[in-house]
């Protein structure tokens, strides 16, 4: 009778151990999971960032607006794409915009720039975006600027753009384009996107 107890206790000790062996190796493989969780959610933090500091900031671009135009800014008294006409984009100022159909929401005469600038959220800076329009810069004085002047910013279009100071890239006399979209890597359609050059549109 001894002899069956004392197997029984040596039985059910070792089945205890084997549990409890069970437990804390689920325990590790969890731990595992939950550090590769926290990895993969890392790395993927940074391949964005550099994505979109190669991309000169413009995944945090603001997608839409509320189609308000700077005071002054004049209508296009004959474009080329009136209000309302369908087209095809060729600009790459966000993902998903490249490429895709757009409807016209309105169209003006105006000098555009693109311009360099460090943003006043300490956000990277940013190179060569496109576009700001003469209106949307702070005492601007006559247009066009040259390339290699400055101004500051009165824009909104990205985080941090709006009080910084710019320096000019380039500029141009041109018709300007707002323009509703649906970006091809989403379904949700960005209204009054600003701005878009003639250039950069076709004809369906």
């Amino acid at each position: 009778m001894k002899g069956r107890l004392k197997r029984h206790g040596i039985i059910t000790a070792g089945a205890l151990a084997l549990f409890l062996a069970g437990c804390q190796a689920g325990e590790k493989t969890e731990d595992r999971g939950a550090a590769g969780d926290t990895d993969n959610a890392t790395t993927e933090q940074s391949r964005q960032e550099d994505s979109s500091a190669e991309n000169g900031g413009m995944d945090h671009m603001m997608h839409g607006g509320t189609g308000e135009v700077p005071e002054g800014l004049k209508e296009a008294g004959s474009p080329a794409y009136p209000v309302g006409t369908k087209v095809m984009m060729h600009a790459d100022h966000m993902p998903g915009m490249d490429g895709v159909e757009a409807t016209v929401s309105g169209a003006y005469e105006t000098t555009v720039y693109s311009v360099s600038y460090t943003p006043t959220d300490g956000s990277e800076p940013v190179k060569d975006h496109k576009w700001v329009i003469h209106e949307e810069l702070e005492n601007p004085g006559d247009a066009p600027l040259k390339p290699g002047a400055t101004a500051v910013l009165k824009a909104d279009h990205m985080p941090g753009m709006e009080g910084a100071e710019a320096t000019i890239d380039s500029a141009q006399q041109t018709t300007v384009y707002m323009v509703d979209f649906v970006p091809e890597d989403s379904d949700q359609e960005v209204k009054n996107h600003k701005w878009v050059t003639e250039d950069e549109l076709s004809a369906e």
